[in-house]
């Protein structure tokens, strides 16, 4: 497939220049006129997504060149962008900044280049004049491959400094695309991970919004945006589906030498219940996948590739619903806040025996970062699942960063030896108590183990994409048949 749908790379020379405000304020801004706008991040952010969802009407998705590596991030942004008038991507960090230690990738450049599309650099220009064309200058001319069709202009403080920049960035040659006055600020919180994400907002994130769009549309020109847009390039290349990525078998495990002291093992307590057999004629298998305040960090091709893989995804709220869905047969329970949602989780005592009973019948549960906590004996000293024998609590200490890991152990995602790459983003840490083997290896610098598997439970703090290996979908769904 070719597609030239017309797109734009929101970047910045660095965090908090006004890279969310801007992007989302000009998704919903191009909504607002009747196009059919398509939402991208760069990076694995979960949260701005949502506010790009809540200003499109469309599924935000992420386009990660670690996670899921270079080659499917324009089949996956092809996927996302199908029927649409135009595509937005919000980039991450400063433009140039990518994963630590790898040069370019991953980094706002590097998909920009992937993608083939224009640049428009957002530039906190409230301490700076003329300074701000050298500024440019070096983010335009660092790498040629990088086409920056414009800057838009924040935090500008009055007529005269509109003024003083505009001449400035006409010598320079690069032009205007919009100018954002210091004295406009929009209320989106924060807290220890970041903004506070849309689900726990509800009416506040609409206003929110709402007034990005108000103040993009009364500060950018829209029509130029949309010209700089259409000058994107023709971007070839298979369009990703769930059930194409599923139709290929994967590669088996490869070999991988003990990082740090610690070899692959396969508890006999690993994997519980018959071998995997065909589906054919068997009962769809009901997968429960946790959301709601407390369990929104997901990616949107997860629920697809377990749907291409043969489940009924049903999502379930942890903090309202005493019980999982009906005929539950596996549960995903992903990334977010339980510890803002601590006393409310350990509160409801029926869901949480819900989940012991289902672990307790041998069905399969896979558990990222939040969902870890959730399973932990305790949680800032509240009960919690009490599946795996750890305790968890608060930290000021931030883990970050990008991993690169290995299965240690034999469970219903992985199979000993499987590679794939992660993100840990937490302030939290586990104690961990006694009777599970390590889900995860860590390679590199970092190198240590993670993670817990123990019965049919595969929980750690590493966030994974499963669009770069969809293996994991199809075995976990595999699971829940036989188990």
């Amino acid at each position: 497939m070719v597609s030239s749908v017309p797109r734009l790379v929101i970047a910045a020379p660095s965090s908090g220049s006004g890279k969310t405000t801007v992007a989302t304020g000009l998704m919903a801004a191009f909504a607002a006129r009747g196009l059919v706008v398509s939402p991208h991040k760069v990076g694995p952010d979960y949260i701005d997504p949502g506010y790009h969802s809540l200003a499109t009407g469309r599924v935000g998705r992420n386009l990660d060149a670690y996670l899921c590596g270079p080659e499917l991030v324009a089949p996956l942004f092809l996927h996302g962008a199908q029927g649409c008038d135009l595509a937005v991507v919000e980039g991450v960090m400063g433009m140039y900044d990518g994963a630590a230690g790898e040069g370019e990738l991953a980094s706002t450049a590097h998909v920009a280049k992937l993608l083939r599309a224009p640049v428009v650099l957002v530039v906190d220009a409230s301490s700076q004049s003329r300074s701000v064309a050298a500024l440019v200058h070096g983010f335009v001319s660092w790498d040629p491959e990088v086409r920056v069709g414009g800057v838009i202009l924040n935090k500008v403080a009055s007529d005269r400094h509109e003024e003083l920049l505009r001449e400035a960035l006409e010598s320079a040659g690069v032009p205007v695309l919009g100018v954002l006055r210091r004295v406009a600020r929009v209320d989106v919180p924060s807290r220890h991970l970041g903004l506070v994400p849309v689900v726990e907002r509800q009416g506040a994130a609409v206003e929110a919004v709402a007034a990005m769009a108000a103040q993009v549309e009364a500060g950018c020109d829209l029509e130029a945006l949309m010209e700089v847009a259409r000058g994107a390039g023709e971007l070839g290349g298979e369009v990703w589906s769930a059930g194409a990525a599923l139709s290929f078998s994967p590669p088996p495990p490869l070999p991988f030498p003990d990082p740090g002291g610690c070899r692959p093992q396969t508890p006999a307590s690993a994997l519980e219940g018959p071998r995997p057999q065909t589906p054919d004629g068997l009962k769809v298998p009901v997968v429960a996948v946790a959301g709601g305040a407390a369990f929104s960090f997901s990616y949107a091709e997860h629920a697809e590739l377990l749907t291409a893989a043969g489940a009924e995804v049903v999502t379930f709220d942890p903090l309202r619903d005493e019980a999982l869905p009906d005929g539950a047969s596996g549960l995903v329970i992903g990334g977010g806040f339980p510890e803002v949602y601590g006393a409310e989780l350990a509160a409801n005592v029926p869901l949480l025996k819900a989940v012991t009973s289902l672990v307790g019948s041998g069905a399969p549960v896979a558990a990222e970062c939040a969902g870890l906590l959730y399973l932990c004996r305790e949680l800032d000293g509240r009960p919690m699942c009490g599946v795996i024998d750890a305790s968890a609590r608060m930290s000021e200490r931030l883990t970050l960063g990008y991993r690169d890991a290995v299965a240690l152990s034999e469970s219903v995602l992985a199979g000993v030896g499987t590679r794939m790459r992660g993100h840990e983003f937490h302030r939290t840490v586990v104690e961990p108590g006694a009777g599970t083997a390590p889900a995860w290896g860590f390679r590199g610098a970092r190198s240590r183990v993670e993670g817990f598997v123990a019965r049919n439970v595969h929980a750690s703090y590493l966030h994974t994409h499963w669009a770069s290996e969809p293996g994991v979908a199809r075995r976990f769904v595999e699971r829940c048949r036989t188990s």
